[in-house]
């Protein structure tokens, strides 16, 4: 199960849990893609599809296409190709799964993948963000295969310039979701906007906080002239982006579907990230730009 930062503070509860040997192979049931990372998906460790039957778990994919230590008699996964979790000087770093973009709340051993899931391992510091519950770097999900098996109406809220929202519509239908105009508690939001323009939405304003807060390492200020702060890995303010900034990020402040910001310091910014919704997104927690291509959230 995704370990518990209950325990003493010393266990994250993003690692993944690991379980023993159950039931033999069963039929063909589909295909996941399967990536290994660290570092917030600054480098690739595995990549791979793999066909999956209906015995599989996250857990079982993952064991049998790395070298894989456990810990607390097999309940965690402790490493991975000899990269482990740990602390020094204080901080800690932890193995951390994904689904479609989704930060699991049950463990990779109790995870039954479906045909199409994206599943993203990935080694990290979280002293400065306990949670990153969603993320953007297993694009084209959650929009198309969804959420634990569920697909998710997808609703595009546009606070600017229409075109620029079509535009944004036109990618998910590229990627194969289905954008639909009626929004619910069930769907998968995009807002769309300045940064003074989608703001307020109370699903959006932890981007005013911390990552401890929002789950992404950037922060917009609320002055008369925003500013997109980029953060590091241990949320310290590694650069400042102004006219012309724009960010994507999955933010899920509850237990429902994600909500993404496409969003920027002015207008310009919010042209220059819709740019980049498509395969620049890959591997990346979340992605600023200054207009000139993209740039990996946290900042290295």
């Amino acid at each position: 199960m995704i370990r518990s930062r209950c325990l003493a503070a010393a266990a994250a509860l993003g690692a993944a849990a690991v379980a023993g040997c159950g039931l033999g192979p069963g039929s063909d049931d589909g295909e996941v893609a399967l990536t290994v990372t660290r570092d917030y998906g600054s480098e690739v460790i595995e990549r791979t599809t793999e066909s999956i039957n209906e015995s599989d778990t996250v857990l079982r994919l993952l064991d049998r296409n790395a070298d894989v230590e456990t810990r607390y008699g097999g309940g965690f996964v402790q490493s991975i190709d000899g990269i482990a979790g740990g602390e020094s000087d204080g901080r800690r770093t932890d193995w951390f799964f994904y689904v479609n973009g989704i930060e699991s709340s049950v463990g990779s051993a109790e995870y039954d993948p479906s045909d199409g899931d994206r599943i993203w391992w990935d080694h990290h510091d979280w002293t400065s963000a306990m949670r990153v519950p969603a993320v953007v770097g297993s694009w084209p999900e959650p929009f198309v295969h969804g959420l634990e098996g569920e697909q998710r109406k997808v609703h595009v809220g546009c606070r600017t310039v229409v075109k620029v929202c079509e535009t944004v519509e036109e990618r998910l239908r590229g990627a194969g979701a289905e954008p639909s105009e009626v929004s619910s508690e069930e769907a998968i939001r995009v807002e769309v906007g300045t940064w003074g323009e989608i703001r307020t939405d109370a699903h959006v304003r932890p981007l005013a906080g911390p990552p401890s807060e929002s789950g992404v390492f950037a922060t917009f200020t609320d002055e008369r002239r925003p500013l997109l702060t980029l953060l590091d890995d241990r949320g310290e303010p590694a650069g400042s982006l102004g006219r012309g900034a724009g960010l994507i990020a999955a933010l899920r402040p509850g237990d429902g579907p994600p909500t993404w910001v496409v969003t920027g310091t002015d207008q310009s910014g919010v042209e220059a990230a819709v740019e980049l919704v498509g395969d620049d997104l890959r591997d990346r927690f979340a992605v600023a730009t200054d207009g000139g291509g993209p740039i990996a959230v946290p900042f290295r």
